[in-house]
């Protein structure tokens, strides 16, 4: 942790318990500007029957949603920045930042939409209706003002939360009271769409930003005396009266006598004041009082979500700041000017629409982060309240839904724009400092794909190739490893291997260090591979202990692969492993390279094949892998083979060409008759010297031969551009193609 980071820690910051910080805030952004301002306007278009629908919907959203978020609270300690630092520390930087940004938007625009939402309460009391340039000033006063207040002192905003709570609870009574002293009648169950002509869903998003306030409180983790026990306790609690409170208005709406439902449609905040008792002298403080709250959430939440970015290099620097007071004042200020500039876009109904999309990208992912979280099944995941993975998911699928019947448009834009930060901040691989689901997830994900496989049993046309290069010096072998990946080509295992000799218990050897070399030097030449290093007592015991060893369940390597050596001593070694290995159904592959361009395009693969059932089959399928591989893409494969009569000639090439088109590999038969003076390795040299690759196949030496099948091996490959000797030691030999 840097030293700026430490000064921004130690700065005295007050603390809140469950009450003032979460469920306060919480329960009076619930119980807010959409309640007073358009509540009636739902029922009025709608209908008491689908207004109760869409308010059931909304909650089932939020309510799951406030599940998942306190499922994943209880189980870390959660820092400054509310949702964005529970999802950067559960699903990773990368996907947090992709989220964190939308967030502060999103409580940005929060501000703009309750401001409006005041202006428009004020608005009431004037004599003549007001432009829609009026409101958007008073709108932006009212920014300025609260962006000033919350600046100087959060403790202020909250503490001052207590009496406008107890003026919201009082409009809700006087609301109650005006309704059962008068006269009532039956509530209004068909939709008319009065007001509303775009629609079911155009009131929906309209209505939903209502029930977002939930987050206010989360919003303030960083601020909490004790976040994992207060958010998880504040926020169901508040999702409760919030949703208690929203079936019973309407019915209250829908049933008094006081107002006709075209008026119900219209009316706006006087819906309220025309039906409480005395009227606007109960109402509008309630109104007053909550909408101001609100704002005043969004204009605390945005700002320390903007901090946590820039404690994570996500955003600049200078933006995680605090005053004296411990405020993030300049990310204060940037959430007020952002807000202001927002005031363009309209009024209260166009901005609702872009809070509802951006609060719904949020809940998708703090749905799939607990879902993720609990499909994983770390041991670390240990959460005080669990949730069903598939309630989650059912959440986080239910806003994705909702999203795109809002407005399809604006749906395929937020979840692009935070694919694109996503694939942005991944691009710049940020680094982390804590631990993430994803390891866990794709741990489970191989557990259970691992026992599958170990179920299902390995067949012949299920082969890959798992690949066990012993590289030594990754560097200067780096051409061993390229054709390794080219013949892996994306479908098996490829491991990297280095064995240092010496003794384990007293080798000084920084193995950590030594892994991290190698995956420099891989991923500088492109290449995706596993990277091992062992420490061994003797190079040919710990290549055969190592291959053992390498690989899990039924994704143990079946291939190891060398380089030439100049020391005859090693390449006896290398044959004397690969009779061992073959033992246990190991391949062998010994590749020499005396002059291997890896950039140049590649125009000829030849086989010297000496009979399907040997090694014939695991060098046509290498060749196969090849051709996968851009740069051998336009290689021809020529199969060759030696008779000793012409009169074998045709019954050769039919049998090459009959196997050919059964292996369903494009290759060029050529049967060559062998003369009397020639020996093979003329013939060899003769007709594969312009080849880019030659295979052939290896042989088990008897003990005690190794020293002369050297000499042979080095006699065969001496004129050539690069040779691969194999042996396959497959328990399906002569299946795999």
């Amino acid at each position: 942790m840097d030293t700026e980071k430490k000064e921004v820690s130690s700065l005295p910051v007050e603390k809140f318990g469950t009450f003032l910080g979460v469920y306060t805030p919480s329960v009076l952004t619930i119980l807010g500007l959409i309640m007073y301002l358009r509540f009636g306007w739902v029922v009025g278009n709608v209908g008491l029957g689908l207004t109760l629908l869409i308010v059931l919907m909304a909650s089932s959203i939020t309510f799951i949603t406030a599940l998942s978020a306190s499922a994943i609270a209880t189980n870390m300690r959660v820092g400054v920045g509310g949702e964005y630092y529970m999802i950067s520390r559960s699903l990773g930087l990368e996907l947090g930042g992709a989220i964190g940004i939308p967030l502060f938007l999103c409580r940005t625009l929060s501000i703009t939409f309750y401001s409006f939402g005041l202006a428009e309460a004020i608005a009431m009391f004037l004599p003549n209706p007001p432009s829609t340039a009026f409101i958007q000033i008073i709108t932006a006063v009212i920014i300025i003002i609260i962006t000033i207040v919350s600046g100087k002192s959060a403790g202020l905003v909250l503490k001052l939360q207590i009496p406008i709570m107890m003026l919201v609870g009082l409009s809700i009574l006087a609301l109650l009271i005006g309704v059962f002293f008068n006269e009532l009648r039956s509530p209004e169950m068909v939709a008319t769409y009065r007001s509303a002509p775009k629609g079911f869903w155009y009131v929906f998003a309209v209505f939903f930003p209502a029930v977002t306030g939930f987050t206010a409180g989360i919003g303030m983790s960083g601020d909490l005396k004790n976040p994992r026990k207060s958010i998880p306790k504040g926020t169901i609690l508040a999702v409760l009266s919030g949703s208690f409170i929203y079936l019973s208005i309407p019915v209250l709406l829908s049933i008094t006598n006081k107002i006709s439902f075209d008026e119900l449609a219209n009316l706006g905040v006087r819906t309220w004041t025309s039906i409480a008792i005395l009227g606007a002298w109960l109402i509008v403080p309630g109104i007053f009082g909550a909408i101001l709250s609100s704002a005043f959430g969004s204009v605390l939440g945005g700002p320390r979500v903007l901090q946590s970015l820039a404690m994570d290099k996500l955003a600049p620097r200078f933006l995680r700041k605090l005053s004296k007071t411990g405020q993030p004042t300049i990310a204060t200020w940037m959430s007020g000017v952002i807000a202001l500039a927002a005031v363009a876009l309209g009024g209260l109904n166009a901005v609702a629409q872009f809070v509802t999309i951006l609060f719904l990208t949020l809940y998708v992912l703090i749905n799939f982060s607990a879902a993720i979280e609990k499909l994983a099944g770390d041991p670390s995941f240990r959460p005080k309240i669990n949730i069903p993975w598939y309630v989650s998911l059912f959440g986080s699928f239910g806003a994705i839904v909702v999203m795109f019947l809002i407005n399809p448009l604006a749906c395929v834009l937020g979840i692009s724009f935070e694919i694109i930060l996503y694939l942005i901040l991944r691009k710049h691989s940020m680094s982390k400092e804590w631990g993430d689901v994803r390891a866990g997830f794709w741990g489970t994900l191989a557990r259970f794909a691992l026992l599958k496989l170990r179920n299902h049993g390995m067949d012949p046309r299920n082969w890959r190739p798992h690949i066990l290069v012993f590289a030594g010096n990754t560097k200067k072998r780096i051409q061993l490893v390229q054709l390794a990946n080219a013949f892996n080509q994306k479908r098996g295992v490829l491991t990297v291997c280095k064995l240092i000799i010496g003794n384990l218990k007293q080798s000084k050897t920084d193995v950590s260090k030594e892994q991290q070399d190698i995956d420099n030097v891989l991923e500088e030449a492109g290449i995706t591979a596993f990277s091992d290093i062992n420490i061994v007592p003797s190079f040919e015991n710990g290549v055969i202990s190592t291959t053992q060893a390498n690989g899990i369940a039924g994704l143990q390597s079946n291939t190891i692969m060398f380089g030439w050596s100049d020391k005859k001593e090693r390449l006896e070694s290398q044959l004397r492993i690969m009779r061992a290995v073959s033992k246990i159904r190991k391949s062998t592959i010994i590749s020499r390279f005396n002059k291997f361009d890896t950039t140049a395009a590649k125009n000829r693969i030849d086989i010297w094949w000496g009979g399907k059932h040997s090694n014939g089959d695991l060098m046509l399928l290498l060749a196969h892998l090849l051709n996968l591989n851009t740069e051998w893409k336009n290689a021809k494969v020529v199969i060759h083979t030696i008779i000793l009569i012409e009169e074998d000639r045709d019954f050769m090439r039919l049998i090459l060409e009959k196997m050919i088109n059964d292996v369903r590999i494009k290759a060029e038969p050529n049967v060559i008759v062998k003369p009397k003076e020639e020996s093979v390795t003329q013939m060899i040299y003769e007709n594969s010297r312009e080849a880019d690759l030659v295979f052939m196949g290896l042989k088990l030496p008897d003990e005690g031969e190794e020293k002369s099948y050297v000499e042979r091996l080095d006699e065969l490959s001496e004129g050539l551009k690069t040779t691969i000797f194999v042996r396959n030691g497959e328990e399906f030999a002569g299946e795999l193609i």
